[in-house]
């Protein structure tokens, strides 16, 4: 394998991870529920998709053609991700999950 694909392929391991750490930092560290779901959503769901690119391209430099099993992992994890901490968000919103004062926003907001 050439350093150029190497030096690829660590890059995309590195922001994966990297995202993936700013994103369970997040999930430990922000005070309610929903300022919460931002950080496994949003940026782990970058991380985790930077990996996967990773090993898109570590699959397709080591063997001929693209293995279709991980672009549609990758797929999935961006349609699902989403869809499900929207679910979350609504249905914490209904049962009425408070939120912490530095987080409510306008007072009509409440």
């Amino acid at each position: 394998m050439q350093p150029v694909y190497q030096y690829f392929i660590a890059a995309l391991l590195l922001i994966g991870g990297f995202f993936s750490l700013v994103g369970a930092i997040g999930l430990a560290r922000l005070p309610d529920f929903f300022t919460r779901l931002h950080g496994p959503t949003k940026a782990t769901t970058l991380g985790v998709g930077a990996i996967m690119l990773g090993s898109v391209a570590y699959f397709t430099v080591r063997s001929p053609g693209i293995n279709i099993a991980e672009i549609l992992i990758t797929v999935f994890l961006f349609l699902t991700a989403p869809v499900s901490a929207n679910i979350l968000a609504k249905a914490a919103m209904h049962i009425g999950v408070d939120r912490t004062p530095e987080t409510r926003g306008k007072p009509w907001d409440q």
